[in-house]
């Protein structure tokens, strides 16, 4: 099963993750994506849009309120958000090292800008 994942900008500023729904024109099952400045780089932590009011990834989102859709979305981050949603493992590592400034494939790890 094939899930059409996009890392959107709402016109609220924040950033999410979610399976877009085209019949319905909304982003499902939304997570909001945060950067997290540390003494190591930057990382990124996925939670569910609602938190800390809602636990699982529920709801939707209107394309209407989306300002921008990146074109890309590292696939690290798709598979992390997918594990997140469905409490499965889908690949083994953390988040560790996926560079936020270089192009190209990097291994699952923590997310980390340099």
């Amino acid at each position: 099963m094939s899930y059409d994942i996009r890392l959107v900008k709402l016109v609220s500023g924040d950033m999410v993750l979610g399976e877009f729904d085209a019949a319905g024109q909304r982003i499902k099952a939304p997570a909001a994506l945060q950067s997290l400045p540390t003494q190591q780089g930057v990382q990124m932590m996925i939670m569910p849009y609602g938190y800390p009011f809602e636990q699982e990834f529920t709801g939707s989102i209107a394309a209407a309120h989306i300002l921008f859709t990146f074109d890309k979305c590292p696939e690290e981050l798709k598979t992390k958000y997918l594990e997140a949603r469905s409490n499965l493992t889908l690949s083994s590592g953390g988040l560790g090292s996926l560079d936020l400034k270089g192009p190209g494939p990097n291994p699952v790890g923590l997310i980390r800008g340099k």
